[in-house]
């Protein structure tokens, strides 16, 4: 599989703040997407639900599917339990042919949660990580039968979220378990993407690209911001209008094939969704272009 860059709703309306974007309309995202030069999308609350519905809407636009966001609560239930809830999205991304399952852990997560700060996120203790990365490994051993590589998302105000704790998950799960690589979480989180990159190159098999605003981030991070109220604070946007060197990021996975997804995170009444998209796309273009990439990327 060629690169192929795709986005995220997330840069039209956010799914744990409907406030945010809430009046913008899935035909709205989905026809600005398109225009931007987008060829897929991941998965929000106003997308359908049933295969059927979802590849027609799809479809009119032009528009592959690329994944969607499953929450594991492999804290509080068994591996067991959760293959056995997972199945209906599993099967709605096998149906559309979608190369990857994204997870992440939120049974004890406040990202969602605009009243706790991030200073309050959960940590494991170095005994409950064994455990938990059982858990995961039979989780992506099910989904890797299904046909689907189980990518596991880093996030901020989670479980895994610092430096410390992705090398924890890396360690520790077996080679089902491969690695969501997200800039902005990344850098967020105290990892140099470029450095993550360069370690888990061979495990990385999906990629998010958003961009940090490094004052904004400071602000959020002196303040003692919660996760929502940072994006409220536009510490996020699209690639190369922050502070993310992504020239770096890409030199260390030459060989990678797959989605490359733009995100961002802000909602300003001066620019809209779509210039922001086309902004990242247009950056990302150049970027894929000086670190040998072009090559692999497929025309839209």
């Amino acid at each position: 599989m060629a690169i192929r860059i795709g986005a995220n709703p997330i840069i039209w309306s956010n799914d744990d703040m409907p406030s945010l974007g809430g009046d913008i309309s899935l035909e709205t995202c989905l026809s600005e997407a398109r225009e931007a030069g987008i060829e897929g999308m991941e998965l929000g609350k106003k997308f359908p639900t049933t295969a059927s519905e979802l590849e027609s809407v799809l479809a009119s636009y032009g528009l592959e599917l690329i994944s969607g966001w499953y929450s594991t609560e492999l804290l509080v239930r068994s591996a067991e339990e959760e293959i056995e809830r997972m199945q209906p999205h599993l099967r709605l991304l096998k149906a559309l042919g979608a190369p990857v399952f994204i997870a992440a852990e939120t049974s004890n997560a406040i990202h969602s949660d605009v009243s706790i700060p991030l200073s309050r996120r959960p940590v494991l203790a170095e005994k409950e990580w064994p455990e938990f990365a059982r858990r995961m490994t039979l989780m992506a051993d099910a989904v890797a039968a299904a046909g689907l590589d189980f990518v596991y998302h880093h996030h901020m105000g989670t479980v895994v979220q610092s430096r410390q704790d992705i090398d924890a998950l890396m360690t520790l799960t077996g080679p089902s378990v491969k690695l969501l690589l997200d800039t902005g979480h990344a850098l967020w989180g105290g990892s140099d993407p470029a450095e993550l990159a360069k370690v888990y190159r061979d495990r990385i098999r999906h990629v998010h690209v958003k961009d940090l605003r490094a004052a904004n981030r400071a602000t959020a991070d002196a303040e003692n911001w919660s996760f929502l109220q940072a994006i409220m604070g536009d510490v996020f946007t699209v690639p190369g209008d922050g502070c993310i060197d992504y020239g770096k990021v890409f030199a260390e996975i030459p060989d990678y094939s797959g989605w490359v997804v733009l995100e961002a995170e802000q909602y300003s009444k001066e620019v809209s969704p779509l210039t922001y998209a086309r902004m990242g796309r247009n950056y990302l273009i150049n970027i894929l272009s000086q670190t040998g990439h072009l090559s692999c990327l497929r025309a839209s």
